[in-house]
């Protein structure tokens, strides 16, 4: 079983200046159903053994074009009612006993973190052997979670230079790959962005019917206002 304590969540990225940390920008795109589709998949095979969605059930990934068919024989792995919420497949007790905390629920956490702060975090791990997992992050140094991907991404390792700036001695850490995954790292990239593009989709599911509903009422709002002002100068004609 892959241990997914993914996203015991926190994270920046690569690098900075003077300890700061830079997010990078994630590429979401909430109206890509594909790329939401590719990015539940990971979601189940990577996170769901750990983490939790109680919020999240999977009949609701009909909205993003997938079938009751699809979503029962590719995704429903804990459960054969399409109504459940999507619970994690390891018992919360057996979690805090190995990791100290049970993993946290995912449901909000895109909206709670933010897709850049994820989108970074993903993709920020490196080896540690300092720590009990035998992996760090440099946006959340210590993480309890161990890197779930690493098969795909491959080890990163940290880097540390000195450099003497404006204000002084300046640090600058820097991640490099030194083992190669079965993927590339524009590959790996682009899943990243699938799994943060579900996790943002989850976190709302009803956003895209929301926005349509609104622009329609938009648009009835200004149609209605051609004949209402119309119809205000008519009744106050004999006024003025």
């Amino acid at each position: 079983m892959r241990v997914a304590l993914l996203l015991s969540l926190l994270l920046p990225v690569a690098a900075a200046a003077n300890e700061s940390l830079k997010l990078d920008t994630a590429p979401i795109n909430t109206s890509d159903a594909v790329s939401i589709q590719r990015g539940v998949k990971v979601f189940v095979n990577y996170c769901l053994n750990c983490h939790s969605a109680t919020s999240m059930r999977y009949n609701r990934l009909e909205d993003i074009g997938l079938t009751p068919a699809q979503i029962k024989d590719n995704l429903m792995f804990a459960t054969d009612k399409p109504g459940a919420p999507m619970m994690a497949a390891m018992r919360s007790a057996d979690a805090a006993q190995w990791f100290g905390v049970p993993p946290p629920d995912l449901s909000v956490v895109a909206r709670s973190r933010g897709a850049d702060w994820l989108y970074t975090y993903l993709r920020s791990f490196y080896r540690d052997p300092a720590t009990t997992t035998g992996w760090n992050n440099v946006i959340f140094p210590n993480v309890g979670m161990p890197h779930v991907l690493w098969e795909l991404q491959g080890q990163q390792s940290l880097k540390v230079e000195e450099r003497k700036g404006e204000h002084g001695t300046e640090h600058v850490r820097a991640l490099t790959i030194a083992t190669p995954g079965t993927m590339s790292g524009r590959e790996y990239d682009a899943l990243v962005a699938d799994l943060v593009n579900y996790l943002v989709f989850m976190g709302e599911p009803a956003q895209q019917s929301r926005m349509q509903i609104g622009y329609a009422v938009l648009i009835f709002l200004a149609v209605l206002f051609v004949p209402v002002y119309l119809l205000k100068q008519d009744y106050w004609k004999d006024v003025h």
